[in-house]
């Protein structure tokens, strides 16, 4: 065999394409006996040219694996002296890694066995050699063996540091602080928590630093590239390995980004360590001060021309946006304010590039500084809109970007500046840069989306500008045009109806398209059907619908993912137009929704392989049983594959709610992909998964039990979506996916009652206190032990979970308050300082909510609760003194005698937010909700004489009607009972009921109670009363009699 091998060999490595595959045909078949080792190993040891050397160690590689069981003891001593011989006396670096690589494949099973004693030794033997090319195929030996026993090493780390950080700083070979690198990167992910090895590892960043400013500085850019591949496992490594050497990495990173004569792609290595480091390692940025000096980094770098010949997504100014939008996510407090220095400096610049990153950094940070930069909105919207006048084109492009950043995330308090916002972004859709008027485009989407009435004024104006863009602009102004139109039709609702024809016109154009350049266009076009038919009602819709139905169902035949994905979220919005009528398309649209969620992941994964890029050896398989586990390096997802799947999951929840008991049919596959959808690796499928599993329930529940099987399915379904949600809650790294997953429940509660989800109360009650202790593993953010008084948590989840408690008290009533105890003290908690205002509405609305639906059983918090409430009474913010008025209200409902002894603080607080200085209704008529309550209860402890004519002026309530039947009750009761402090006020009750008579907000049963009354007073004071109601406009006496007869 080994003659024949060789003439093979050298076959192989011929130019002749038809040679090289007979070769390796031949090559394969006789790969297949045991036999094949030892004359590979002769080839490896006498080979004349290194090329056959390395070919016969990559075969080596390759066929190991199969053939090391099958062969005799002798055989393996020859094959393993051979190896050690090729690593330390041949004179080919090739050949030599090649040989290296087939030692670590048999360690895997060798040195687990027991077999090859002397492999470590002999390892350490050559790191230490003062011979280079020993040196370096030892650190080789190090990070391959790493992949293949790399716990084995774990108890040699002591030994190994010293001889790494020697070749670290090896100054006569780079080759070897090369290998150092990167054998001290393959050490990393098996490194524990044990506090020696932590500080082992932190030792090596000097060393790591030094050789990379060595290299930088005599042009070997690709050795500090090593370097960044190892800080970037540095910060994703579970173990504290970065400690104060954050400071160093970063300080380098900078040097690194900032140097313009540095290539770009090293640049962007150093600029993405800054941005891991915002997002997984932030607070070591705050605790160590980093925060201004990478600002005052990247901030500048936002003013860098990008090289037109360079990939624009390597930019340094579009990495530095990407790096300053991570950090104002993760940092919004420290962020803001030197990001805004930067601006208002930058802004008045002479150079347009300035400009430009002005207003740019504004943009970038509104998403993660929303609450911060809300309060400075009116300045930075001047900067904004006067940009979008500016001379140069790349500032007025900035400027559009920003002002679609802020209407997208600066929601509500954006759409009270309008009246100047809207000219301006008119005025931009007419600007002579395509690139311009694109970015106007999306500004006008995100901005008009939620004006509602406000838009109308507009409506107009806006519709002619954006039918003739669609008419008369190339296919990329026309999408971001038709998203323009969606969003004015969502505004506008019934009142686009006189615009909608020619939309649907123009829109039929587009979804008969079929190049494969004109279907993003198509896939717009059928997204604006959908939510111009939303805007427009199903009574004016369901005729005209069919034809743009089967369209979009035709488009599913072009295999383009964006199309699918659209059409997908028009089916869901038809589906809530048609609701129980959507039933006939079921057949047409739910095997669409099915194909599109079992859609293969499109995931690629990029393997090293050393072997497979030298000298062309690629053509050589592997064995179909080898079972070398190469290292994972890198993994991309296809998003258009992966945002298809989350409309598709979103359609199927959309068709089971609307359709309801029809859809019964397809519950069971529906039901099979959710499941599968719940554990999905990115969070936007998972997401959709969690709410259409709730759907699922309200579908299944709809069927009528006609059958004993259908109870049980119905049981067995509640089964599994609530251990989803529980295991959801606990356990789904998402904050946005627990928080639906937690809303989710508390609407089942609500829905199904305590019957239902008694079985799993106690481990809802225990995955929210995990919550409310911010325990779970959404909430876990590394730390660095120190508490630097921030409080950085999701707002949205924080109120999905504290929805929880109210929801479990409306079903089990007095029977909530054991569960309540144990989760009070964590719920308290985010009241103290230093939680931000929302926190502490949060828990005062929760408490009000519990007091309300748990009853009798808040006595025995009020103590607890009552300095919190009065405290909140005098709050700055608005919302916080309304909720706190409702929970005064509650608890005197409620807490009995305990709550007797506040009464005067609470009359005390109360008073103040009648006084005509309080600007906000909706706090006044919670107050006169509390009132109500307290008169209710215990009026004997009320001084009416001073409290009723403050109460009673308050009335009608202006904008929180849930409190009116309380009120008005409370009102009524005191006036059938002819209760003296009352009587004097009957004017202004009467003027105050006239008004709720006539009012379009308040219900027919308040309006009932109302009347009552009313009648009553004639019936007793006919005559006194006769002058009251003359008094009132005919409109109020006429509404207030009807409701009076009706009675």
């Amino acid at each position: 065999m080994a003659q024949s091998l060789e003439l093979l060999l050298i076959q192989f490595l011929m130019p002749d394409n038809d040679a090289r595959r007979q070769a390796e045909e031949q090559i394969r078949r006789l790969a297949r006996d045991p036999q094949v080792v030892p004359a590979l190993v002769h080839h490896l040891r006498t080979a004349k040219t290194p090329n056959v050397r390395q070919l016969a160690a990559v075969l080596l590689r390759k066929k190991i694996t199969s053939h090391w069981p099958k062969l005799p003891p002798h055989a393996k001593v020859s094959l393993k002296q051979a190896l050690i011989d090729s690593i330390t006396i041949d004179h080919s670096h090739l050949v030599r890694r090649a040989s290296a690589n087939v030692v670590s494949i048999i360690a895997k099973y060798a040195v687990p066995a027991g077999e090859w004693p002397e492999l470590l030794p002999f390892i350490f033997q050559c790191s230490q050699s003062p011979q280079e090319d020993h040196r370096e195929v030892a650190l080789i030996l190090f990070s391959s063996l790493t992949e293949t026993i790399g716990t084995t090493f774990q108890s040699h780390l002591n030994d190994l540091q010293p001889i790494l950080l020697k070749c670290l700083q090896d100054e006569a070979s780079s080759r070897v602080r090369i290998a150092a690198l990167k054998a001290v990167g393959s050490f990393i992910e098996y490194v524990n928590d044990g506090g020696d090895i932590v500080k082992m590892f932190r030792e090596f960043v000097p060393s790591i630093l030094n050789v990379s400013r060595q290299c930088l500085a005599n042009g070997e850019e690709d050795v500090a590239s090593i370097a960044f591949e190892i800080f970037d496992e540095l910060i994703e490594s579970p173990a504290p390995l970065l400690g104060d050497s954050v400071r160093s990495i970063v300080q380098f990173s900078l040097e690194v980004c900032s140097n313009q004569d540095l290539e770009i792609n090293i640049r962007q290595q150093a600029i993405q360590i800054i941005s891991w480091l915002a997002k997984f390692k932030a607070s070591f940025l705050k605790k160590h001060k980093l925060v201004i000096p990478i600002l005052q980094v990247m901030c500048p770098l936002l003013t860098e021309t990008a090289n037109e010949d360079g990939d624009s997504d390597l930019a340094a100014d579009r990495s530095a946006a990407e790096v300053i939008d991570t950090m104002s996510i993760n940092l919004p407090r420290h962020v803001l304010p030197p990001v805004l220095e930067f601006a208002s400096v930058s802004f008045r610049h002479i150079n347009p590039k300035y400009r430009e990153a002005a207003v740019t950094s504004l943009g970038v940070v509104s998403e993660g500084c929303c609450e911060h930069l809300k309060d400075k909105l009116e300045d930075c919207l001047k900067v904004v809109l006067e940009a979008l006048k500016d001379q140069e084109q790349m500032v007025r492009g900035a400027a559009s970007f920003a002002l679609g950043q802020f209407a997208e995330h600066l929601q509500p308090e954006i759409l009270s500046h309008y009246e100047s916002v809207l000219p301006c972004i008119l005025n931009a859709l007419e600007d002579p840069s395509d690139e311009v008027k694109e970015k106007s485009y999306y500004a006008l989407a995100a901005f008009c989306e939620d004006m509602g009435e406000d838009i109308l004024p507009y409506l107009e104006p806006l519709m002619c500008r954006l039918v003739m863009s669609l008419q008369g602009s190339p296919r990329n102004l026309q999408e971001t045009c038709m998203s323009a139109i969606g969003s004015v039709a969502a505004a506008a609702e019934q009142a686009f109806m006189p615009y909608a024809e020619k939309v649907f016109e123009m829109m039929k154009g587009f979804m008969v398209l079929t190049n494969d350049e004109d279907l993003c266009a198509r896939a717009r076009a059928t997204e604006v059907v959908g939510i111009v038919a939303m805007a427009v009602g199903r009574a004016r819709m369901e005729a005209i619908l069919p034809p743009f139905i089967e369209a979009a169902i035709s488009g599913f035949e072009l295999d383009y993912s964006e199309l699918r994905e659209y059409t997908h979220g028009f089916f869901s919005n038809v589906a809530e137009i048609l609701d129980d009528s959507f039933t006939q398309y079921l057949p047409h649209v739910v095997p669409l929704a099915f194909s599109s969620c079992n859609l293969d992941d499109g995931s690629a994964v990029d393997i090293d392989d050393d072997d497979s890029i030298d000298n062309g050896f690629s053509g050589v398989s592997s064995d179909d049983d080898v079972n070398d586990e190469p290292r994972v390096r890198n993994i991309s997802v296809r998003t258009g594959v992966l945002d298809e799947k989350a409309a598709a999951t979103q359609a199927i929840g959309f068709f089971a709610l609307h359709t309801k008991s029809a859809y019964a049919p397809y519950l069971e596959e529906s039901l099979k992909i959710l499941i599968r959808h719940s554990g999905y690796f990115h969070e936007d499928v998972r997401l959709q998964a969690i709410i259409s599993l709730k759907h699922i329930l309200t579908a299944i529940r709809a069927i009528p039990p006609a059958h004993a099987d259908v109870l049980d399915k119905q049981k067995d379904v509640l089964d599994t979506i609530m251990n989803i949600y529980i295991k959801t809650m606990r356990e789904d790294d998402d904050k946005e996916v627990v928080a639906q997953a937690c809303m989710s429940v508390a609407d089942i509660v609500k829905d199904c009652g305590f019957a239902a989800i008694e079985p799993y109360i106690t481990r809802l009650a225990e995955a929210t206190l995990v919550l409310l202790r911010q325990e779970s593993c959404c909430q876990q953010v590394e730390s660095d032990g120190e508490d630097d008084g921030d409080i950085d948590h999701d707002e949205v989840l924080m109120d999905a979970v504290s929805d929880l408690l109210p929801a479990f008290a409306k079903v089990m009533g007095s029977y909530f308050d054991p569960i309540f105890a144990k989760l009070f003290d964590s719920l308290m908690k985010f009241a103290k300082s230093p939680h931000p205002p929302q926190d502490k509405t949060m828990v005062v609305a929760t408490l009000a909510e519990v007091a309300q639906e748990m009853g009798a059983p808040i006595s025995a918090y009020v103590d607890k609760i009552m300095p919190l409430v009065l405290k909140e009474l005098a709050s700055s913010e608005a919302t916080n003194r309304r909720n706190a008025a409702f929970c005064v209200g509650e608890i005197c409902k409620n807490g009995g005698a305990a709550a007797l002894k506040y009464y005067g603080d609470i009359l005390h607080g109360l008073h103040r937010l009648f006084a005509d200085s309080e600007p906000d209704h909706a706090v006044r008529d919670n107050a006169a909700g509390a009132i109500a309550r307290m008169i209710m209860v215990q009026p004997q402890s009320i001084p009416l004489n001073q409290v009723l004519p403050v109460f009673i002026k308050a009335l009608p309530l202006k904008e929180d009607h849930e409190e009116s039947m309380v009120v008005y009750s409370c009102v009524c009761n005191l006036l059938l009972s002819s209760h003296p402090q009352i009587l004097p006020l009957v004017p202004d009750v009467i003027t105050a009921f006239a008004q709720v008579a006539v009012s379009p907000d308040e219900s027919d049963e308040v309006k009932t109670v109302v009347a009552k009354a009313v009648s009553h007073l004639i019936s007793v004071y006919g005559q006194q009363m006769q002058p009251i109601l003359s008094a009132l406009p005919a409109a109020h006496a006429n509404a207030l009699a009807a409701f009076a007869n009706r009675r």
